[in-house]
């Protein structure tokens, strides 16, 4: 195996890699042998064909396809780390050559880490932010308590913006039901927007026991292409209308919710959690801001197609939560009207800046000179291992030596961070300006 590498404009490479031809002609007999007990020739039992009477009647080339694909995994890893190159996103592979008795050439179009150029990153100037907690935050968090220990009653009265309604539902697009359109004791949040749009607002009025029709129009970049911008009349059946009944703010709900007996215990008790979690969310907006000077300060251009390989991870990421949840990524698509494509691109912004954060704050570590000891490595396991309720031991016989590498990167990336913000100067801003930041 050999490799030539070629540089591409923004950051993009070409590696064009061969593997000879004694090698390809092993992952073709490779491939015959698995799969000649599928092929049938006349004369011959099943998968007892020799291969070149089977090359002969399907032509030549009939093993390539799949010897190339047996070839190409190990071939790409060993031209990557033959070439000493840091690739960042999913290869583009094109066949140059696939021919009998020569070598099998093809290449491999990526994008390569980029690299980062950067000074001025100790000193730099993050807003100042005074801690305070009002009497306002109190009654707010208390509000919000009150809703979570809310109960559901139902309420002989029009359902309203904030009711829950309990409605069976089938959607017709002329006349003719379609799949996804139906259910049955579906409780619905109205207001919350979790349905097409236009549906929730033609529910608001209606009292239990009534049905009704609601008509909509399906949003243009509907997931389901066939029901894109079609006009759809839902029948509606609703059984039930339940209304928040929120509790009294008094001593009594102040030992509900808390290990306090009164009603100023637990206030002075919410009073230190709020100005704990301002403390902590000013600390991320000091971090968030630190970086985003990093990133202007920093001369790096990000290949696309390293963007779409981490928008596409994100997206992945995303898809594994909701299942935990027990939603499929397109049962969200179908509730939200967004294509996979759509989604996609709404996810590209977020994973650039991820991806400039990610890469100034290594270019501090490497200033730096930064390190992770084998003590903070298993500092890190211990953690994890407690957060999954594991033994330290079980836990490093899952780690792989890429998955120890990767943590030794992300504690440099933290100690980075640490350090950016402990060199940085807090100062007072304007007014506006802190209200834009704020934004």
């Amino acid at each position: 195996m050999s490799v030539q590498v070629e540089n591409l404009e923004k950051n993009m490479v070409k590696l064009t890699i061969t593997v000879e031809a004694a090698d390809f002609e092993k992952a073709v007999e490779k491939a015959y042998q698995k799969s000649k007990g599928q092929i049938v020739i006349p004369g011959f039992r099943k998968g007892k064909a020799p291969r070149k009477m089977i090359e002969k009647m399907y032509g030549q080339g009939v093993f390539f396809e799949d010897a190339a694909n047996e070839c190409l995994p190990d071939a790409y890893e060993a031209a990557v780390k033959e070439s000493g190159l840091t690739i960042v996103s999913e290869p583009q592979i094109d066949a140059v050559q696939l021919e009998p008795g020569k070598d099998f050439i093809f290449t491999a179009t990526a994008a390569k880490k980029p690299e980062v150029k950067i000074e001025g990153y100790k000193g730099i100037e993050v807003p100042k932010t005074e801690i305070v907690v009002t009497d306002e935050d109190i009654d707010a968090e208390i509000e919000s308590v009150r809703k979570r220990n809310a109960r559901q009653v139902s309420v002989d009265r029009a359902a309203e913006n904030g009711d829950t309604a309990v409605i069976d539902f089938e959607g017709f697009v002329d006349d003719v039901p379609f799949d996804g359109g139906k259910g049955e004791n579906y409780s619905l949040k109205l207001g919350s927007g979790s349905f097409i749009p236009g549906f929730e607002e033609q529910v608001v009025g209606h009292k239990a026991g009534e049905e009704f029709d609601v008509n909509v129009t399906f949003p243009e970049n509907y997931q389901a292409k066939e029901l894109q911008g079609a006009d759809a009349v839902f029948k509606i059946v609703l059984h039930d209308v339940k209304a928040e009944e929120l509790p009294e703010v008094d001593d009594d709900f102040a030992s509900d919710v808390s290990e306090y007996e009164t009603l100023d215990e637990y206030k002075e008790s919410l009073k230190k959690t709020i100005a704990e979690r301002k403390e902590k969310t000013a600390k991320t907006a000091k971090e968030d801001k630190a970086v985003d000077i990093l990133i202007e300060k920093a001369e790096m251009e990000i290949p696309d197609a390293m963007i779409e390989s981490q928008a596409k991870q994100m997206v992945n990421d995303f898809a594994n939560q909701l299942q935990s949840q027990g939603l499929s990524i397109s049962q969200y698509l179908q509730f939200t009207g967004m294509t996979a494509e759509s989604m996609l691109d709404t996810m590209k912004p977020q994973a650039q800046k991820r991806i400039e954060s990610r890469l100034v704050l290594e270019a501090v570590a490497d200033a730096e000179g930064m390190t992770a000891s084998d003590e903070e490595v298993d500092a890190e396991i211990k953690t994890m291992a407690d957060s999954y309720g594991m033994e330290v031991e079980n836990i490093k016989n899952f780690l792989q030596d890429a998955d120890l590498e990767n943590m030794r990167e992300d504690i440099k990336v933290r100690k980075a961070l640490d350090l950016v913000v402990a060199e940085a100067v807090e100062v007072e801003m304007p007014e506006e300006t802190a209200e834009a930041d704020a934004e």
